[in-house]
């Protein structure tokens, strides 16, 4: 088992439609940020690569045939190098509606913690994004610029760039797989988030 798409779209781009999605293309497990809740020995190896302390890819993914969201998204370059022939999906949407969604979702999320979680998000923002999470001209900025990189960088014949209405057609065309007949995944609105989240902080 091999990592066959790296999605390189920041958090609250549709990742978590992105990752449903490619679960049911290429029939294995999509990491995604919410990996983390039930595998909390992953923290420190992602707090490492923060600081520059790359693990080996190959045996952290060995499990999954995909990989989306923060953490992964913020080491795309790495990935790419680490998995040449898989194709970098990049996720993306208007910026004012992204800053909207997560300035509701996972920016307040992150502020009320105060755990490893917190500490591994903190130094990977330091590194990679931007740590002044409530200025809004400062975090467009920084997913902007990230977006920028990543076109910039990646081949036309890798990247695919992408938007959660465009659906299925994209993803299929650039794995050579044939559309399937059924809906693709939407989840993860401003509103499921929050339940969500509430779920998780029950006793």
């Amino acid at each position: 088992m091999t990592v066959q798409v790296i999605g390189a779209g920041l958090g609250r781009t549709g990742t978590l439609s992105l990752k449903g999605a490619l679960e049911h293309l290429l029939g294995g497990r999509c990491y995604h940020m919410l990996e983390l809740f039930p595998r909390p020995q992953d923290i420190p190896i992602w707090h490492a690569a923060a600081a520059g302390r790359m693990p080996d890819w190959h045996a952290f993914f060995e499990d999954f045939v995909a990989a989306v969201d923060w953490p992964t998204a913020a080491f795309w370059p790495e990935l790419h190098a680490a998995f040449p022939t898989a194709k970098i999906i990049l996720s993306v949407r208007d910026s004012e509606s992204w800053w909207r969604s997560a300035s509701n979702t996972i920016f307040p999320a992150m502020a009320a913690e105060h755990n490893d979680w917190r500490r591994m998000i903190d130094a990977l923002f330091e590194h990679r994004f931007t740590t002044t999470i409530d200025n809004k001209d400062a975090c467009i900025a920084a997913y902007e610029a990230h977006n920028e990189q990543v076109r910039a960088s990646v081949a036309a014949t890798h990247l695919v760039e992408w938007q959660p209405q465009d659906g299925w057609e994209p993803i299929c065309a650039a794995l050579d797989m044939p559309v399937p007949d059924e809906p693709f995944p939407h989840t993860n609105s401003t509103a499921e988030f929050h339940r969500r989240r509430a779920e998780r902080k029950r006793p």
